[in-house]
């Protein structure tokens, strides 16, 4: 399962000061994702660069993206490629895990984040995101195993005391921050949160 796959640096050719501060690691492209999950049309989350890697005539992915990403990336084709309009409140089931797709308040009105559930434990990403009351209203009241959440308090994410204020909010073990390192010198160590792992790029988190 991979959500939203950014292994180029296309941003930066739209907005040069926002060039990777991280090489592309190439073994990710030897990777065959059954599911990709793309959950607004920013570039930085749909990146058509990395995803024309993964989405060839006989792929076979299931592609789940919202309204705003649906028609766009149809047109990668595929024959057995599946294309699935996933907005908030959609449910999916493949191979016996559940996708949810959730509220997510954001500059692209069709954002969406993702609840994922599997072997009797759930995960959260928000996507891109503010701290808002309807994002609360749209998560399934259940205790996650870790959520996944934006915190550079630009645009239109939360910051670091939103992002806590946030992960007080919900029931879940672990807090992971997102865009951090990638676009930007934001360290994760200054946000106040005591549920946070902070991630390596490329190295697999582990959990007890």
């Amino acid at each position: 399962i991979l959500t939203d796959p950014y292994l180029s640096d296309s941003v930066a050719k739209s907005e040069p000061q926002n060039f990777r501060r991280q090489p592309v690691d190439e073994r990710f492209f030897k990777l065959k994702p059954d599911v990709i999950v793309v959950t607004h049309a920013h570039g930085d989350h749909y990146d058509k660069e990395t995803l024309r890697r993964y989405l060839g005539e006989k792929s076979g992915v299931l592609v789940l993206s919202p309204k705003s990403v649906w028609s766009d990336v149809r047109m990668f084709g595929g024959i057995r490629n599946r294309y699935v309009l996933f907005d908030c409140g959609t449910e999916w089931t493949e191979d016996g895990i559940r996708f949810r797709a959730v509220k997510a308040e954001h500059s692209d009105a069709c954002a969406i984040g993702l609840v994922v559930s599997a072997e009797g434990k759930s995960y959260y990403v928000t996507g891109d995101t503010l701290y808002h009351e309807a994002v609360f209203g749209s998560l399934p009241r259940k205790k996650y195993e870790a959520v996944f959440l934006p915190v550079n308090g630009r645009g239109n994410n939360m910051n670091f005391v939103d992002a806590e204020r946030f992960v007080k909010r919900i029931r879940t073990k672990y807090a992971v921050p997102l865009h951090i390192g990638m676009f930007d010198e934001l360290t994760a160590e200054d946000w106040c949160c005591s549920k946070k792992i902070i991630p390596q790029i490329y190295r697999e988190i582990k959990l007890d």
